[in-house]
């Protein structure tokens, strides 16, 4: 994977802006809620995991598309804590998915300058892949051109449960003042406290909902919601994404 210096039809929401329009200017933060793999297996008479497969290829194409767009970070729904519910056979394929792309990815990630971020409660998962996700951030800890962030085991009412508790624990613990809580603290205790804020947030294969993605961090995002379905959508997708993301004015309630 290399850096270098829309096709499906696109249904957009827009949630609220200020300030003036995006007026070309690109996105800092884009999140993709990566939905379509089962259905792109089903249409070619494949197994659910030839779905997962491609997924992860189209995951490769747009992260080398946002970074040559100048997109600083990338965050990608891959597992949410829903996803439990499915199948211990799909389940295993998905976990194995996700060796498989650490071993094959995470070099080439790092000389690429890309920063490595996890969110969600990950520990859930087996301990062979705790040790290669925190080794995965370890290592990539000081890259500064740009950031992926993988939510695993991810849901937006946990993440903010989570955060809700932390700061009740440090106002019981005497070291935080009930009256200073507000949105800019709750909004440093997520998990995505050190991304930037949220511009624009993706979602592929014609589905009209947030999934529990990111809920508190999409409140003035840009939604975008296209038909192609994920393991369809690469490069080109994107950048008409982005494309659509910079005529947009964006008030942020202001007007």
């Amino acid at each position: 994977m290399i850096f270098r210096t829309a096709r499906s039809e696109a249904r957009t929401v827009e949630t609220g802006a200020g300030g003036g329009g995006a007026g070309g200017s690109v996105p800092r933060h884009v999140a993709i809620i990566m939905d379509g793999n089962g259905r792109w297996a089903k249409a070619r008479g494949l197994p659910r995991a030839a779905g997962h497969r491609q997924g992860a290829e189209a995951a490769r194409k747009v992260l080398r598309a946002a970074g040559e767009a100048g997109v600083e970070c990338l965050t990608l729904y891959a597992f949410s804590s829903e996803n439990w519910r499915r199948p211990a056979e799909e389940i295993g394929d998905l976990m194995g998915l996700l060796r498989l792309y650490i071993a094959n990815e995470l070099d080439s990630l790092h000389k690429e300058g890309v920063r490595i971020k996890i969110i969600g409660d990950y520990k859930a998962f087996q301990p062979d892949i705790v040790k290669l996700l925190e080794a995965s951030v370890a290592k990539t800890a000081g890259n500064t051109r740009m950031t992926l962030a993988v939510a695993l085991n991810y849901g937006g009412r946990s993440e903010l449960v989570r955060a809700a508790r932390g700061l009740a624990e440090r106002a019981a613990a005497g070291e935080l003042a009930p009256e200073a809580i507000d949105e800019a603290a709750l909004d440093s205790a997520l998990d995505t406290a050190d991304l930037p804020p949220l511009d624009l947030l993706i979602r592929t294969s014609g589905e009209y909902r947030l999934s529990n993605f990111l809920l508190w961090q999409s409140a003035y995002a840009e939604l975008l919601f296209v038909d192609t379905l994920w393991p369809d959508f690469d490069g080109d997708a994107l950048r008409a994404a982005i494309a659509d993301y910079s005529g947009r004015e964006r008030r942020f309630g202001g007007r």
